[in-house]
């Protein structure tokens, strides 16, 4: 397809979204059909599909066995760190999901209850979501690198029935016991759930609570399967939270409908597979890549899809992904820039790479952070396949902007995720409001409504939803994101715009960071910084002023600070670096310049602003950095 028939879908999808989505939703099989394609009688908050019933687990599993392919492969699980492989064909996971599901409602889950899943990257993780969807329940994924805290605060939010977890996670080299985590976290929670199912992996067993832990290989032998709910199109599937700029989290709400129609049309048009065909995402099922990517969107499908426990380093060394695309035939794999950062680093050449037949390897696809353009050159040197950038976010749920392989590739820009997908109208203004001249960066936005797939709202806080995403630039979403369209059409994403931070594709909290310092008793006041990282993208960086009279050696005082922000937020942080200094820039009213002093860190050309209490401080910045390796050569 060339450039002129890709816009034209692209006009089509803005100038007619209900036609054109209706026509996507023919594709998803209803239990009912909709009443109205898009519901927008209640501005801003739009709903798809409204008075449409349906189950998504049923188009997950149980269609494609209807429909003659119980027996092909749905899932492969390959965890290097265990030496384990295992297959799944739709059949056996579909009675594996319906016997977890009946284990699940044996707790008092029912429609639109709320589970928590804690848990690792194993096959039960994908059967705890499947599970939960085909009740009509509603499953909040905690990653399971974060600390007790952050699970409470999800707990409290989402007020789950039930929490299902594993005795332990494995990263690299370490085991990481999740139990004594999740006893902390239900602990420190005000919502304490009733039940929590624990599956024993043999490597830590775990202690159980007796009363309240129930062992999910027992309650699953006991259970009766369980059929599929029917649910409205506009109920909830799934809570996500994000990090939000106060350090809170946001519950991303994603709907049944919607979600299922998005996901299924992405997959033919993104990312040209189709049933059959076996497709990688090697992320975690924590992230917004893993509820899409790893499990719905694939299955939906009708693809196979692969659950990796490893690292694309190390486990055992940088030509795991290459094995593991030989070993399956996988057609497509999607994985951060970060991760071909760290293969690079460690096979610079490439002869790991050579080491495999790739031969039905035919697309990679990058997002979670902005890909520099060395790390796209350098993979598509040395695949020899098409490396295409796309970005999006948790809130989309899916591509904003991407080279549309099943639409017609078009020609690679590195820097560039490419143009606005079919149904994002994607604008870019200034402060006011006003579009900017093409080449020009401003503030990225979507005319609402949104696509199918996108957040409606917010879990319980539609204000929070106006404030944090509609009211800036009304009639739109902000997306946070600056940048530019050149004059090709093609979308330029240069930063965030406000503090959340890209390390290693998980977005992160500034703001969660400082409140964590500034809770030691030495510190008077901290800023934290998201720096240029070549291997993560981003490291969060602190700058800490201590409180008068603190006699106590700097380095122990760093050595507390990092420590701290590991147990309250998790090594998934990578908080490796403070800095103890005198004084922070400040504007005159008294908001810290967190912007200037990333651009020193990163080695930027800057301007002081002219609200700068005391320009001098900029220079002792730029000393302090300098004096720990900043900006990095």
């Amino acid at each position: 397809m060339d450039n002129s028939q890709l816009d034209a879908v692209y006009k089509r999808s803005i100038e007619d979204p209900e036609g054109f989505w209706a026509k996507a939703a023919e594709d998803v099989q209803w239990d009912k059909k909709w009443d109205t394609v898009l519901d927008d009688s209640n501005k801003p908050f739009y709903r798809w599909f409204a008075g449409g019933k349906l189950n998504t687990c049923y188009n997950a599993l149980d269609h494609h066995i209807e429909a003659g392919r119980g027996d092909q492969p749905a899932l492969i699980y390959d965890s290097p760190v265990t030496g384990a492989i295992q297959q799944y064909t739709y059949s056996e996971l579909r009675d594996q999901v319906a016997k977890l599901a009946g284990a699940i409602a044996a707790q008092g889950v029912t429609k639109g209850d709320r589970v928590i899943i804690y848990m690792p990257m194993i096959p039960q993780s994908v059967m705890a979501m499947l599970a939960c969807a085909r009740l009509g329940a509603i499953h909040s994924v905690v990653f399971g690198g974060f600390a007790s805290k952050e699970l409470a605060t999800r707990i409290d939010d989402a007020k789950p029935k039930l929490i299902l977890s594993a005795s332990c996670g494995i990263e690299g080299k370490k085991t990481i016991p999740y139990k004594p985590l999740l006893d902390e976290a239900i602990l420190l929670a005000g919502n304490k759930p009733k039940k929590c199912i624990v599956l024993q992996r043999p490597q830590v067993e775990a202690a159980m609570t007796a009363g309240r832990d129930v062992d999910w290989n027992e309650a699953v032998e006991m259970a009766n399967p369980a059929d599929c709910v029917p649910v409205e199109a506009t109920a909830p599937l799934y809570i996500l939270y994000t990090s939000g700029t106060t350090g809170v989290p946001k519950g991303v709400v994603r709907d049944n409908g919607g979600h299922a129609v998005a996901m299924k049309w992405s997959m033919k048009n993104i990312y040209d597979v189709k049933p059959g065909d076996v497709y990688w995402a090697a992320s975690d099922i924590g992230w917004v890549v893993g509820h899409s990517y790893i499990i719905y969107a694939p299955l939906l499908a009708g693809c196979t899809t692969i659950v990796f426990e490893g690292k694309p380093v190390g486990t055992p060394d940088p030509g795991v992904f290459w094995r593991i695309i030989e070993q399956h035939k996988v057609k497509v794999l999607f994985t951060a820039p970060t991760a071909f950062r760290a293969i690079k680093r460690e096979d610079p050449n490439g002869e790991h790479i050579a080491k495999y037949d790739l031969s039905d390897f035919k697309t990679l696809f990058l997002a979670g952070e902005r890909c520099d353009p060395d790390t796209l050159n350098w993979a598509q040197e040395k695949l020899g396949v098409p490396v295409i950038d796309h970005w999006w976010q948790t809130e989309t749920g899916w591509a904003i902007a991407a080279n549309c392989v099943g639409l017609g590739m078009l020609p690679v820009k590195p820097g560039s995720p490419t143009k606005a997908v079919p149904g994002y109208h994607v604008r870019i203004l200034d402060d006011a409001g006003h579009e900017v001249p093409t080449g020009k960066i401003g503030n990225i936005v979507v005319k609402l409504p949104l696509p199918p797939g996108c957040l409606p709202t917010l879990w319980n806080n539609d204000e929070g939803f106006k404030n944090s995403y509609l009211n800036e630039y009304p009639g739109h979403y902000m997306t946070a994101d600056a940048g530019m369209r050149d004059e090709d059409g093609y979308l330029y994403i240069m930063a965030r715009t406000d503090d959340i931070i890209n390390v290693a594709g998980h977005r992160l909290s500034t703001g969660g960071m400082e409140e964590v310092l500034a809770a030691h008793q030495d510190v008077a006041e901290c800023a934290v910084v998201g720096v240029a990282d070549q291997l993560k993208g981003e490291i969060p960086v602190g700058f800490v002023v201590l409180k008068a009279g603190v006699d106590r050696p700097n380095e122990d005082i760093i050595k507390e600070l990092i420590q701290m922000v590991r147990d309250k937020i998790g090594p998934v942080a990578a908080f490796k670096t403070a800095m103890i200094v005198k004084r922070l820039p400040k504007t005159r009213s008294g908001k810290i310049l967190r912007g200037t002093m990333k651009k020193i860190a990163d080695g930027v050309e800057y301007r002081a602003p002219a609200t700068i209490d005391d320009p001098a401080i900029l220079d002792e910045i730029t000393e302090s950095l300098s004096e720990i390796g900043f900006p990095k050569k």
